[in-house]
């Protein structure tokens, strides 16, 4: 599976920006999704997973309500909605694929692909 992300830029603080994760390959509907990020100078951490099948999502506390995962398995493609931006929310987004991990595992990084990142960076 090749992971290729986009969608990120500059916005202010309080704004939205929508993030996507082409996948290729036609296994995509088995993956679980995720996404991560990692700001300059702090260690990656985990944002958001999604089962590989839609019906489950786990935030991380510091995203939850402002942050939606989604999917679109016909599209093969997964999305990160980010509303009410904050400049801590600065950072490169990266998405991941992996299959068969526990919730736990899959929100400490264990993930099977990793896309390239996308850089999105809040303004105060």
């Amino acid at each position: 599976v090749q992971l290729q992300a986009s969608g990120g830029g500059l916005v202010q603080a309080g704004g939205s920006l929508r993030l996507s994760c082409a996948a290729s390959g036609r296994t995509f509907s088995s993956f679980d999704m995720g996404w991560f990020r990692q700001a300059p100078g702090k260690e990656r951490e985990f944002v958001a997973v999604i089962s590989s099948s839609g019906g489950t999502t786990y935030y991380a506390d510091s995203v939850k309500g402002r942050f939606t995962i989604s999917r679109d398995n016909a599209k093969i493609t997964v999305f990160l909605q980010m509303n009410s931006l904050k400049p801590d929310d600065t950072a490169v987004y990266y998405c991941a694929a992996g299959i068969g991990y526990s919730r736990t595992g899959m929100m400490r990084g264990r993930m099977d692909f990793w896309g390239q990142g996308t850089l999105v960076t809040v303004s105060s």
